[in-house]
């Protein structure tokens, strides 16, 4: 199997949808051999900062001098980002290798009537790679929710860290915030640690708190409000909490929310020094969430998708960036974007909408209609590339041009490979 047909492969295995649940995971898993035995896991759950907190943690323990493993949905440039070790992609070959063996297994499985989902194979693959490069640490984020999730078939972790929680994929996971974090809480497993922070929503924070304490869980809140902000530019933050000065290359007051939270996992990890903390951190590099590039044309790429995420990109666009900003924007349809482009699209002069190549894809005529009255100006451009280029020839001297709206966007324009040169 190459590289491609391992793509393609796993891709075809989105006719089976999203199904949560863990009987066929654990069926793979078993087939595999159990590859996820042995592991050990920090496991991330929550609506919002799952992929920014993943990413944190992995620096620091590969700071620490542990093989980290690191496993993260969805990818922005390449498939492979999805499986890491020490911060580095997976390499196509052993992908391919991986990928053959979950494929062997699948078939395998179709026999009996069982049939995996796409997250499930990828995961699955995932643990066998962690597994033959002996890692010392897996940080593994869920997928969706967290109780049904496919990593949630692990066993108890050194420590569940669960980021900010709110509404999201309510069709699956309730319609209430208390419901999904009741979806949420299903990763805290007996006898471990459960870390989250003060800005928590009070009505989801509950839930995690009796979740903890029902499972003999010691439970870690991070003090937001204890963390202080020396400085804040559009390259990165600087803050001290509990006594050290952290320096956080990502964009956004949010993103501190998301570094106490880290900070406290990290403390009750062994190995991991204050030092190692702090220069893990200051080492993080999150790609395509809020990410600031200076060539060709000012840049910001952000994939978060939800009005929360809306939001928070209204605030660094409020803050730190000029009034001419040129919009490229395509969502999911299942997203709500009404909300999202309420919070974004004030702040942008012009706006394409287009479509990413995803079955879930929103029209962009719809998206237009819904900015109505939002936005100076506002195009219909399908094709991705073709949006990305008109998008680059307009903005002007002291604009900004702004790539936002799904990962899957980024992913279709290829930004590293200099598309829109």
């Amino acid at each position: 199997m190459t590289y491609e047909q391992a793509v393609d492969y796993i891709h075809s295995l989105l006719a089976f949808g999203i199904k949560p649940g863990l009987t066929r995971i654990k069926a793979l898993l078993k087939a595999l051999g159990d590859p996820q035995r042995g592991l050990r896991f920090v496991h991330v759950a929550g609506t919002n900062g799952k992929g920014s907190t993943c990413t944190m943690l992995s620096h620091i323990l590969t700071q620490a001098g542990f093989q980290t493993g690191l496993f993260t949905s969805p990818y922005v440039f390449s498939f492979c980002e999805r499986i890491q070790i020490n911060n580095q992609n997976i390499p196509k070959s052993d992908l391919a290798e991986f990928v053959g063996q979950v494929k062997d297994a699948i078939d395998r499985l179709h026999t009996v009537g069982i049939e995996p989902t796409e997250f499930e194979a990828i995961t699955a693959a995932a643990f066998l790679y962690f597994q033959k490069r002996r890692c010392d640490y897996v940080v593994l984020e869920v997928g969706l929710g967290g109780r049904f999730d496919a990593t949630n078939c692990i066993p108890c972790p050194e420590v569940s860290v669960i980021t900010s929680i709110s509404l999201d994929h309510t069709a699956i996971l309730g319609d209430t915030v208390e419901q999904i974090a009741a979806e949420k809480a299903g990763i805290i497993k007996e006898n471990g640690i459960t870390v989250t922070t003060s800005a928590q929503d009070p009505v989801a924070l509950k839930v995690l708190y009796e979740t903890a304490q029902k499972r003999g869980n010691r439970f870690v809140l991070g003090r937001v409000e204890a963390a202080e902000i020396l400085s804040q530019t559009v390259k990165n933050t600087v803050f001290t909490y509990a006594g050290d000065t952290y320096t956080l290359p990502l964009i956004g007051a949010h993103q501190i929310e998301n570094a106490v939270g880290v900070i406290e996992a990290a403390k009750c990890l062994s190995g991991v020094s204050d030092a190692d903390v702090r220069e893990g951190i200051r080492r993080t590099v999150l790609r395509g969430r809020m990410e600031f590039r200076k060539e060709p044309v000012p840049t910001l790429l952000d994939g978060g998708h939800n009005p929360e995420c809306g939001e928070a990109l209204a605030k660094v666009l409020a803050r730190f960036v000029p009034f001419h900003v040129t919009a490229v924007i395509g969502m999911m349809r299942d997203k709500d974007a009404a909300r999202y482009l309420h919070a974004v699209l004030p702040y942008c002069e012009t706006v394409y909408f287009t479509k990413p190549a995803n079955p879930r894809a929103a029209d962009p005529e719809t998206l237009k209609a819904l900015a109505q009255g939002m936005t100076a100006q506002a195009y219909v451009e399908p094709d991705p590339a073709k949006a990305l280029r008109r998008a680059c020839r307009g903005v002007s001297a002291d604009g900004l041009l702004l790539i936002c709206g799904s990962f899957y966007l980024l992913s279709d324009l290829e930004i590293d490979a200099g598309l829109y040169l």
